[in-house]
């Protein structure tokens, strides 16, 4: 197939437009519609060539097929692995075209990889460019979830996600990087929230489920280094998280370590994210180390309280003391705390008409979030009031998926109402 959208489709196509445009919201809404297979395929060797990742992955989760495309309409992967895009080079090695890289390629973007890692990106870009101009850090959103930071020097621009790079070639390659090498690339970027890097080596090392790793994890916990005891939480947190097995080995040593934990923790990032992982159990324990910390002064704390309330309530209400603490954060005075408590109530299965009308004051937020947020509780609750707080909110944002879901709830009301 010739995949150069000059070709292939009319260049003028909107949706080749919207990936020239790099306009992500756009190149979605256009995905919803049922386009032309031809018109995915050449969207996506555009979207590579121009270094785009996160659309590229985009349009691979509509149906593009990466294992049409020639060689030549892509990029190699040395120059994927130099743009320090994870999201870019994982596209590349989508599933259906991964045959096409033979070891030896695969090998050379692990040296490559690591070079970057090592090196620093700044000092390579200074290496490649031989410039001394300053250089310009911007925080990007890489795919869907995570970030990087991006890199411009002169006619250069580089982000920094060789860790994540290398990490992901070596699982392709079977190769098992110990404990505290994988740690040490995370570490690099702990002052960057949702930094790609840290994200892909918790998941990896989660995904180990031996008890080697755990103990190490855990052992994290007495560090006098915040950012190593944050490691350490989420490494354990998302080991008990993704298991899926039957056994689930990990689940009584994951509620015991955090309800301990939970009580001497005093770094607010790090004790937010054992609260996380206390309200993914459904055990009373949860609860009771969970809610003394519904007072903390960081409303991060308090978003995860508000979070974890929903996760051990058992049908059919909360308990007393869950419903009187999402109640009074449903009116804290941080925005984030008031949405999180009021979607805990919004999927919870407790009906009580006190809940409904304390959504229903949120109506009246003066953050648009915390209003959907309330129009969605009221919807799945089955109250009416959400259908004229629909019609009065209009339309999502465009690109908004978290406001498209608020909205759509309250038009299935309707629909339900209409049609019984």
């Amino acid at each position: 197939m010739d995949t150069d959208p000059s070709n292939a489709v009319d260049v003028d196509s909107a949706l080749i437009s919207a990936v020239r445009a790099r306009d992500t919201d756009l190149v979605r809404i256009l995905l919803h519609e049922d386009c032309d297979p031809d018109l995915r395929d050449a969207a996506f060797c555009l979207a590579v060539r121009m270094h785009a990742g996160h659309i590229a992955q985009l349009l691979l989760q509509y149906g593009a097929d990466s294992g049409q495309s020639r060689q030549e309409d892509l990029l190699p992967l040395s120059k994927a692995v130099d743009s320090g895009s994870p999201a870019l080079f994982e596209a590349l090695l989508d599933p259906r075209s991964r045959g096409r890289y033979v070891e030896s390629e695969l090998l050379d973007a692990r040296a490559l990889a690591r070079h970057w890692h090592e090196t620093g990106v700044e000092t390579e870009l200074r290496r490649r460019t031989d410039s001394r101009d300053a250089v310009v850090r911007t925080p990007v959103q890489d795919d869907e979830y995570n970030y990087v930071d991006e890199f411009t020097l002169g006619d250069m621009t580089v982000r920094d996600g060789h860790g994540a790079i290398l990490t992901y070639i070596e699982e392709l390659l079977g190769i098992r990087p110990s404990f505290e090498e994988l740690m040490d690339r995370a570490l690099a970027h702990a002052d960057q929230a949702n930094h790609t890097t840290w994200s892909s080596v918790t998941i990896l090392l989660a995904g180990r489920r031996d008890q080697a790793t755990w103990s190490t994890a855990a052992a994290l916990r007495t560090s006098p280094d915040s950012s190593r005891r944050l490691f350490g939480a989420e490494v354990l947190r998302l080991t008990h998280l993704l298991d899926d097995s039957e056994e689930d080995a990990f689940a009584d040593a994951a509620l015991d370590i955090f309800t301990d934990w939970s009580a001497e923790e005093t770094d607010s990032a790090v004790l937010a994210e054992v609260l996380v992982a206390l309200g993914e159990h459904t055990d009373p324990r949860a609860e009771a180390a969970l809610l003394p910390h519904a007072s903390h002064t960081d409303a991060q704390v308090r978003s995860a309280v508000a979070q974890g309330c929903g996760e051990w309530s058992s049908p059919p209400a909360f308990s007393g003391n869950a419903r009187t603490t999402l109640l009074r954060l449903m009116t804290d005075p941080d925005t984030v705390v008031r949405k999180t408590a009021c979607r805990t109530v919004a999927v919870g299965r407790d009906k009580d008409p006190v809940l409904a009308d304390a959504m229903a004051a949120l109506l009246d937020d003066a953050d648009r979030l915390v209003q959907l947020a309330a129009v969605y509780g009221l919807a799945l609750h089955g109250d009416e009031r959400c259908v004229e707080a629909a019609r009065f909110l209009g339309p999502p944002q465009r690109g908004c998926l978290e406001e498209e879901g608020y909205l759509d709830e309250a038009w299935r009301y309707e629909w339900r109402q209409e049609r019984p």
